[in-house]
């Protein structure tokens, strides 16, 4: 059982799925999930359930690239420059894609700024875990609960710029899962940001 605990990082962990507006407030947060759990099957789990996560009609959440381009999920390009320290004057996009990329980019870093600031303000998140789990599974949603009730209360000492994610595993048939319809609208959008992109800043 324990193993199942062990993510790609080789420590007892659990796999945490969030959703984060762009104040960095968590508004959607399912813990419990084991840590070598790979995201599509919990993202399938939150969906499937009376009070998972909702993604209404018309829009989508930007995940990274462990999850499928699919209705409501839009991914960045696989294979393809993504993180913000690898773009500079010197080394602008080069194609529509890696545009996309740096722009999927520059806004899913409010996620990681948002797990950041958490993990920097509430210690026990990043210690090795000496509670039960089910203590464990209520402290990670406690402290996501208070971390928007402080944002509520105006700036936040503990957020941090951030330029690089974690390494995600773009394994286990990922590929074979993207939804045809959403790969072509992604597709689109990454053109049409390219050939405006003399009317746009990055």
């Amino acid at each position: 059982m324990s193993a199942a605990f062990r993510g790609r990082k080789h420590y007892t962990s659990q796999n945490v799925l969030a959703a984060v507006d762009f104040d960095m407030r968590f508004t959607y947060v399912l813990v419990g999930w084991e840590g070598s759990a790979h995201d599509a099957s919990i993202l399938a789990d939150s969906l499937s359930r009376p009070d998972g996560l909702q993604i209404p009609d018309g829009k989508f959440y930007l995940g990274d690239a462990g999850y499928a381009c699919r209705p409501g999920i839009l991914p960045p390009f696989r294979k393809t420059r993504y993180h913000l320290n690898e773009f500079s004057a010197k080394h602008r996009p080069l194609n529509a894609r890696e545009l996309f990329n740096l722009r999927h980019s520059s806004l899913r870093v409010t996620i990681e700024r948002a797990f950041a600031a958490l993990k920097n303000r509430f210690k026990v998140l990043d210690q090795k875990p000496f509670h039960t789990f089910d203590t464990q599974v209520k402290l990670v949603l406690a402290c996501c609960i208070l971390h928007n009730w402080i944002l509520g209360w105006g700036e936040d000492e503990f957020f941090e710029e951030v330029v690089t994610f974690d390494e995600v595993e773009t394994g286990h048939g990922v590929d074979a899962c993207d939804n045809d319809v959403w790969k072509m609208k992604r597709q689109e959008w990454a053109d049409a940001m390219w050939e405006a992109r003399g009317n746009t800043t990055i």
